[in-house]
């Protein structure tokens, strides 16, 4: 057996030097190999050169109804896929194999949604996917309460892969970036941390951390969200570490409360005086955090010459897909400018919208401009205009939406605002009724909740979920 002991010691060192030579050895080496392979696994670490944490176990408040049952980076986007898979296609077309995925709030259609990870290549033996939820300690049990301090929970995960890098994620962004490219920069300036970071209007800086550099790119000022910021190159919440230098600072920082990344590792590594450098990216990519730039975000993937393009050979966004029928377009429906996803029948029209998988619109409905996610039927007659309607929605025959003029949003000016109808997942609105804009609705409702039949702009009727 001198040829089992020889791979397996290869495999400590190389991982995909040991998978090239499974066809070297017989049947009955290959059986001691995997049954040495635990081993390996248990009393040595596996090496790999980076692994990823994508940050996912946020609210999204700001989304209102819309993640009133769903952790934001779980909301659909697009019609076919959810907010997470672009972080996830991210990865796996720039070659990052390992990914640990860090959950908390409502997780439960988050985890059905990765599983194990097939549809992005990461069911892996050695990496892949894994969902990393708060747990129970020996001495404590506490949740997420910062960016950092999850991180930190999970400082056991990232020492099992020995990684040279950590990449640090966020799992509510739309883009594509190429990580490696970014490793790239990491390695070619000597860094210690690397932020990815992108111009925005100066109007909008303040939303976030800002950086100032010198001509070599390396961060010479950090600020958080400043009031007065004094430039527009913002972070996007994607970092690359030098293992050594995250791992020193999670533990010199872990008793510091609600750690976060942006308010205190990169200020704490700054101050250490360690190379910090500012990969700047000139490609699409948005924040969804509010209705307003979820609502933007779809509709910009239906423009004559989309700013972000879905359909790009080279760089594909993968998704879990369910096996259901073609989508149906009825004798006299009128489609203009949309998304139509699978299964979808319509036999009304649609103008100018992203319709998700297994809608039914029926015939003499009209939508406009609106976002409409799976298996939510719209009655017959119904008129939409600039709605975001979550899944699995009921809207009776004869409705009117998105009526009269704009009127603050009475409860939640900050959110139910943009001129939208946000309809929260498993509602129903009865039939004959109107709703006017900046308005949000969530549950059962019936024809009484509706005074002389309507909810007027500025309204907001929870009688589920959010509030």
């Amino acid at each position: 057996m001198r040829n089992v002991v020889f791979l397996c010691d290869l495999y400590k060192k190389c991982e995909k030097l040991a998978r090239i030579s499974w066809k070297l050895f017989t049947f009955q080496e290959i059986y001691a190999i995997l049954n040495y392979i635990p081993k390996i696994r248990g009393d040595y670490v596996i090496k790999k050169e980076m692994i990823a944490m994508l940050l996912a176990g946020g609210q999204g408040s700001r989304l209102g109804v819309l993640t009133a049952n769903v952790a934001k980076p779980a909301v659909s986007f697009g019609g076919k896929y959810r907010i997470i898979d672009f972080p996830l296609s991210n990865c796996i077309n720039s070659g990052v194999d390992t990914v640990g995925v860090l959950t908390q709030y409502q997780p439960l259609r988050l985890n059905t949604h990765i599983g194990i990870g097939i549809p992005w290549d990461l069911d892996r033996n050695v990496g892949g996917v894994s969902i990393l939820p708060p747990y129970e300690k020996s001495t404590s049990s506490e949740w997420y309460t910062g960016t950092a301090n999850a991180i930190y929970q999970n400082l056991r995960y990232m020492e099992g892969y020995n990684p040279d890098y950590v990449l640090i994620l966020g799992g509510d962004h739309i883009y594509k970036m190429d990580y490696e490219v970014m490793l790239d920069f990491h390695k070619a300036n000597h860094a210690d941390v690397t932020l990815a970071t992108i111009p925005v209007p100066m109007e909008e800086a303040s939303r976030f951390g800002v950086v100032i550099t010198d001509d070599k790119k390396q961060i010479q000022e950090f600020e958080e969200k400043p009031e007065h910021p004094r430039s527009n190159l913002a972070s996007m919440g994607i970092y690359i570490f030098s293992w050594p230098v995250l791992k020193e600072a999670l533990l010199k920082l872990k008793d510091q409360p609600a750690c976060d990344f942006g308010k205190h590792i990169i200020p704490y590594c700054h101050e250490k005086g360690q190379r910090i450098f500012a990969y700047e990216y000139n490609g699409y990519w948005k924040d969804v955090g509010t209705l307003g730039s979820y609502w933007e975000s779809n509709m910009e993937l239906i423009d004559l010459i989309p700013v972000f393009n879905l359909y790009e050979e080279f760089w594909k966004i993968y998704t879990r897909a369910d096996k259901i029928p073609p989508q149906y377009i009825a004798a006299g429906a009128t489609v203009d400018k949309a998304i139509i996803g699978e299964g979808t029948e319509i036999y009304g029209e649609v103008h100018n919208s992203v319709i998700g998988s297994g809608v039914t619109i029926e015939k003499g409905a009209v939508v406009r401009d609106s976002i409409i996610m799976s298996s939510t039927v719209v009655g017959e007659n119904t008129i939409i205009d600039k709605a975001i309607v979550a899944e699995n929605v009921q809207i009776g025959s004869g409705c009117r939406l998105g009526t009269g003029e704009e009127v603050p949003n009475r409860m939640r000016p900050d959110v139910y605002a943009f001129g939208l109808v946000t309809i929260g997942e498993d509602s129903v609105i009865p039939s004959n009724v109107e709703i006017g804009k900046n308005t949000a609705i969530s549950g059962e409702t019936e024809k009484s909740d509706y005074p002389d039949g309507k909810l007027a702009g500025g309204e907001t009727l929870i009688k589920v979920g959010e509030r």
